[in-house]
């Protein structure tokens, strides 16, 4: 089983510079994905500059070369699906083929009713994300198709051109066993854990069906043993376990062993929340100090397996 790092930069209090600059700096230290939140404000805060995510994705399909790039997750209700179809066939060619399609029913009910944006109870979003998938994957064949969903319905639609990958592979994000996991059987690439439910991850695994699992982590990624206190006392305050569950902290050498551990659960993409915000020299250090000795480690297993 292979391993990726993927880092999530929720894009508020940050400008389009310094969103870049950490895409750029990801790239380079050997990070696979990065990814950006999908939300017209800062869920849970104080009103802040927050920039739309779709649009600034196309900035960083620019800026960067090889990384995949993405929403975990995006909110599902925000957009017709058609319109999300030729979305992220515009940004898979922006990329030259690297988008990843994170997609989630939508779970923070204030911010649809801060914004006056009709979306009906959880149930009837789960059902219209169900119909927004399978819009997805006919709008990507280029072929004209009629639609009659509960939700949606279309006659003669098409999508064109027609994405550069052959099929855009589809992150859905969640652990709720009624609603949220039957469709990552149904149609998920990825399954991405949230933190909080990642302490069910062998309960919930066997409902995902062939989806790969991803799962996100909070980071308190320290430059030397004396600074975990203030590291850890730094993720309480910003990535309160309730949200992100059990925070990963400590030295390089201390998360790599603890990420080894998550991988022998089966975790195969790991995304993670920086404590400081993930600025580039941080990227650069963990890349070092952690994505090149764990992937050294695991090739060298790989060779003796073949050997």
């Amino acid at each position: 089983m292979t391993i990726r790092f993927g880092v999530f930069v929720p894009q508020f209090r940050l400008g389009v510079g310094e969103v870049k600059a950490r895409a750029v700096a990801a790239e380079q230290a050997g990070f696979d994905s990065f990814w950006l939140m999908d939300h017209l404000y800062s869920p849970g805060g104080r009103p802040t500059d927050s920039l739309e995510s779709w649009t600034l994705l196309t900035a960083l399909a620019g800026a960067t070369s090889t990384m995949r790039l993405g929403h975990l997750v995006g909110c599902a209700p925000f957009r017709h699906p058609a319109l999300l179809a030729k979305m992220a066939a515009t940004v898979d060619h922006i990329s030259g083929g690297r988008l990843d399609l994170g997609l989630g029913w939508g779970s923070v009910e204030a911010e649809f009713e801060t914004f006056g944006i009709e979306v009906g109870t959880r149930r009837e979003r789960a059902e219209a994300l169900d119909e927004t998938l399978e819009i997805f994957r006919l709008m990507c064949t280029g072929e004209q198709f009629d639609y009659d969903g509960k939700h949606f319905r279309m006659r003669g639609a098409y999508g064109l051109p027609t994405p550069v990958q052959d099929r855009i592979p589809v992150h859905i994000g969640g652990a709720g066993r009624t609603l949220t996991m039957p469709l990552v059987a149904r149609h998920a690439d990825w399954w991405n854990c949230v933190g909080h439910a990642r302490n069910r991850l062998e309960e919930l695994a066997p409902l995902k069906g062939d989806a790969r699992i991803s799962v996100q982590y909070a980071v308190g990624f320290a430059d030397t043993a004396a600074d975990i206190p203030d590291v850890t006392a730094s993720v309480a305050r910003r990535l309160p376990e309730s949200g992100w569950g059990a925070p990963l902290i400590g030295t390089g050498d201390a998360l790599t062993e603890q990420i080894a551990l998550e991988h022998r659960r089966g975790v195969e993409l790991f995304v993670l929340r920086f404590h400081d915000f993930a600025p580039p020299e941080t990227l650069e250090r963990f890349g070092r100090e952690v994505i090149a000795p764990l992937q050294s480690v695991l090739q060298s297993r790989s060779d003796q397996v073949i050997v």
